[in-house]
């Protein structure tokens, strides 16, 4: 798959000070036309800029309130959907450590999602344009230890907790994020209470107390964050890529920060940190690195809140560092790197480290790469090298994260999850990738497949869905940071030019001779002496096979099996909308019923966009009968999508998505997507299931990747807490030991077809079409119980699998009215230090009473406040 390429350091042209503009309150204002927006958009939009510098866009919201019946809808499906990928991970483990948050991000902390109310949110977001590039080399982490002190109170509002109490109060969440050159700070809260927690939240930037006393408190939160990260293998190659920069560039700087360098070192050598951090913010706060989106209802004046004389800046530019080019331009980048993983996974990651594309963001030249790259229907890597057994997924590309992106360089690289005998020929591997490129770099920019990528693009902006206010701001006052006015809201999503030669002198930058490789497995270990200083990565450097290297830059041979991609016949090009079959009803009517199943249908008759949702859970009785059966259900799910990927690759990229889900008791399909192509999604996977069939090829493929991903599950404390507390309280359930003790027993091709074959004898189905669409010819009861425990307390105590692994689970699991309700708490025990690091969720089951909603908000800020704040445990 492409990753997500979106320009994130395009130059802001100059604004000329501050705009007169109208009356915010004026009601006539209607927005501002030059900055383009979706067509599907009914927000408005006005732009100023303050006399302090600060840029503003107001985003007025005037939608009212969902009627209490589709908004139920709604949030049932995205419950059911949340479920049902919790459940899908925990059974397969299909997990990406992309998902890792950013030094900096609090969202286990602040930024719990909120479920079950219908009242409407306004958002607010700020970015100040300095990050963890502006840290003094002599504070590693200042930039993001900062972000954490501006939240310990205010002159105006000095408790320290003051400000996310008010927010938990008010059904509210707030979170923030250090990168390399800005940090983000956002908060939501409902519309009635927003003018006074956008005043409280203001005063952060305008006059934080910053009291000493919380130094050294707040340092323990960084470094429990820090602690936190160290398991994770993407921040630990982040930081030993990072460590190949040259000397004196800030991406070999540490930016996470811990109490070493915030505390210990500091002390060491007489740095008075709170001086330091004080004048920090002094220097890089000022309101014109800011920009500030603000959505709410109407024009009014809570938009302009954080307006203060005290928002005054001194007219210096920011930090510039884009003349520090080329800082990967040296001979230890070019090396192919072992290195030993957390996960037991193998991985290839083909790095380039090119000039900073963030100007060319009208043609973005990355994404139309990475689009080929990460193709995968027939003619593309990913498609042979599955067909060698070698390799499970691909991703190619550019992410938007600083670390890949940023003014002084853009990363473009290839990530392939490898089999065991990918492993073995990963040289071959990369020597397919290299093929592929120069078959890129032979027939050059393609207008056909741009224009087909931009199209597929534009229809997605064009019928947008609308995103929770706190995410779209976040996004928003971003792009504001990078992006022209007129782009605010389109700069990182759509393509606006073809340009071959942009696009060809890129092309021409990804040769052998330029990319680092870093080869990452478990059967490293051992090899590695090398310890990468802050995460203590294991790994080890050697050139590349001089006889590979020959290969490649004398003139590679393009394979045959290699082509670019035909004609997407996936992408819609019907938009319109469909009248209703039936007399309107407000919830899903039942249009067919046997004893083997039903179908439920409900025409949209709200949004009116020609999108739908199609989602069929088969039920089938033989999963559950043993530990055996439950691992073969796996192998199929996880085989099913293999023998999918590349027939509905198109239908994927043409913004028709499909998932499957290994769920307890069945298979659940999702398909979604605009209507007019969707029914032939649906089909194709309705017609692989049929005819499912498993080489044993693949299937030896699957088995050993399985074991890998039950492993991985069971190392994680939270998993293995989480699975030991549902064997006790739920009947007949097999443990992931089980299925692990099944799976290495021994299976055969034979037990999986056998297995296929009575799951399609023995199914119940029962289905959802829902949206723009016609009837086409979702929820069964299934019995389940749980154990009622025993009125008194019970401690089950479970030794972690992972000896490597400082963090551990603490579930308290409270039983009320038959109903489950626990609290996760995970506990980080540092070396030799007496302290714990904890983050705290209150979780509620998805069918909650008001009672009990109330009840979680009631105990969520306390609880935080305690242990993180107060205890300084997290």
């Amino acid at each position: 798959m492409p990753q997500t390429n979106k320009s994130r350091n395009a130059p802001v042209p100059e604004t000329s000070g501050s705009v007169q503009v109208q009356d915010p309150g004026a009601e006539e204002y209607v927005g501002d036309s030059e900055i383009i927006k979706s067509p599907s958009d009914p927000k408005q939009y006005r732009y100023i800029v303050l006399d302090n510098g600060l840029r503003c866009l107001l985003i007025s919201d005037n939608r009212g309130l969902a009627s209490s019946g589709d908004e139920d809808l709604e949030e049932e499906e995205e419950e059911e959907e949340e479920e049902e990928d919790e459940e899908s991970d925990d059974e397969t483990g299909e997990e990406s450590e992309e998902d890792d948050e950013d030094p900096g991000s609090e969202d286990d902390e602040r930024g719990i999602k909120k479920k079950g109310s219908t009242e409407k949110q306004s958002a607010a977001a700020l970015c100040v344009g300095v990050g963890s590039f502006s840290d003094p080399t002599d504070l590693p982490g200042l930039a993001h230890f900062l972000e954490h002190m501006v939240f310990m109170g205010s002159e105006k509002y000095p408790s320290e907790n003051g400000f996310d109490a008010f927010l938990k109060k008010h059904g509210g969440s707030d979170n923030a994020s250090t990168d390399c050159e800005r940090t983000i700070f956002q908060f939501d809260i409902q519309r009635k209470n927003f003018k006074e927690a956008l005043d409280r939240w203001a005063q952060f930037f305008i006059c934080p107390l910053m009291i000493r006393d919380a130094i050294d408190r707040e340092v323990e939160a960084v470094d429990s964050e820090y602690q936190l990260a160290k398991p994770s293998d993407s921040h630990r190659k982040e930081m030993l890529f990072g460590s190949l920069a040259k000397p004196g560039h800030p991406m070999g700087k540490f930016c996470w920060g811990n109490a070493q360098t915030l505390k210990q070192e500091p002390k060491k050598n007489k740095i008075n940190v709170y001086e330091r951090l004080r004048a920090f913010w002094k220097k890089y706060y000022s309101a014109h690195y800011m920009t500030l989106a603000v959505q709410s209802k109407g024009w009014g004046n809570p938009f302009l809140f954080i307006v203060d004389s005290k928002g005054a800046h001194d007219g210096l530019p920011k930090p510039d560092f884009s003349d520090m080019l080329n800082p990967y331009d040296t001979p230890a980048f070019y090396k192919l790197y072992r290195v030993v993983p957390v996960r037991k996974d193998h991985s290839l990651n083909i790095t380039w480290a090119l000039p900073p594309q963030e100007k060319y963001y009208r043609v973005k030249p990355l994404h139309y790469i990475s689009w080929l790259i990460g193709h995968e229907g027939t003619g593309s890597i990913l498609s042979v090298l599955r067909k060698k057994c070698w390799a499970l997924a691909l991703f190619g590309g550019n992410s938007e994260t600083g670390f890949d992106q940023n003014s002084t360089y853009s990363i473009f690289s290839i990530s392939i999850t490898l089999t065991d005998e990918g492993f073995q020929n990963f040289y071959q591997v990369t020597h397919l990738v290299f093929q592929y490129l120069k078959l890129l770099q032979t027939l050059g920019p393609q207008k056909r497949i741009y224009e087909e990528i931009q199209r597929i693009e534009a229809n997605e902006f064009h019928y947008q869905e609308q995103i929770d206010p706190i995410e779209y701001v976040e996004d928003v006052c971003e792009n504001m940071q990078l992006f022209p006015k007129e782009d605010f809201l389109t700069g990182d999503q759509l393509m606006f030019q073809f340009s071959p030669e942009v696009i060809g002198a890129i092309l021409s930058l990804l040769t052998p001779d330029k990319a680092n490789l870093m080869l990452f497995s478990p059967e490293h270990e051992g090899h590695c002496p090398l310890r990468e200083k802050w995460f203590g990565t294991q790994y080890n450097v050697e050139d590349i096979q001089q006889e590979w290297m020959k290969q490649w830059t004398d003139g590679i041979e393009l394979s045959q099996d290699l082509h670019l991609p035909e004609e997407n016949k996936f992408i819609s090009t019907d938009f319109s909308l469909k009248p209703p079959e039936s007399p309107e009803s407000e919830f899903p009517v039942k249009i067919a019923h046997s004893d083997r199943g039903c179908n439920w249908y409900k025409k949209d008759n709200k949004f009116k966009i020609p999108k739908a949702y199609i989602r069929f859970h088969m039920i089938s009785p033989v999963i559950q009968q043993s530990a055996k059966n439950l691992v073969l259900f796996d192998l199929m799910v996880n085989i099913l999508a293999h023998n999918l990927a590349e027939p509905a690759y198109e239908a994927e990229v043409a913004q028709l998505d499909y998932k499957l889900v290994a769920s307890e008791h069945g298979l659940v399909i999702r398909v979604k997507g605009f209507n007019h192509k969707l029914p032939l999604l649906f089909y194709l996977i309705i017609d692989h299931l049929a005819g499912f069939s498993a080489t044993p090829g693949v299937f030896s493929m699957f088995t050993e990747q399985l074991k890998k991903t039950y492993f991985n599950i069971l190392i994680k404390p939270e998993k293995l807490g989480k699975d030991v507390r549902l064997l006790i309280l739920e009947h007949s359930r097999w443990s992931m030991v089980e299925k692990y003790q099944a799976l290495t027993a021994g299976l055969t091709v034979d037990d999986l077809m056998e297995f296929s074959q009575r799951f399609r004898a023995e199914l119940y189905a029962e289905g959802l079409v829902q949206g723009n669409i016609s009837k086409l010819p979702a929820k069964v009861p299934v019995l389940f119980r749980v154990v009622e425990l025993p009125p008194k307390h019970h401690i089950c105590k479970v030794k972690s699998l992972n000896k490597g692994d400082a963090n551990s689970e603490v579930t308290v699991y409270y039983q009320v009215h038959g109903r489950a309700r626990c609290s996760n708490n995970n506990l980080c025990m540092f070396q030799q230090v007496c302290f714990s690091s904890i983050q705290s969720q209150i979780s509620l089951p998805c069918q909650s009473s008001r009672a009990d909603v109330l009840f979680q908000m009631h105990m969520e800020e306390p609880c935080f406040d305690f242990l993180r704040t107060k205890e300084t445990l997290g």
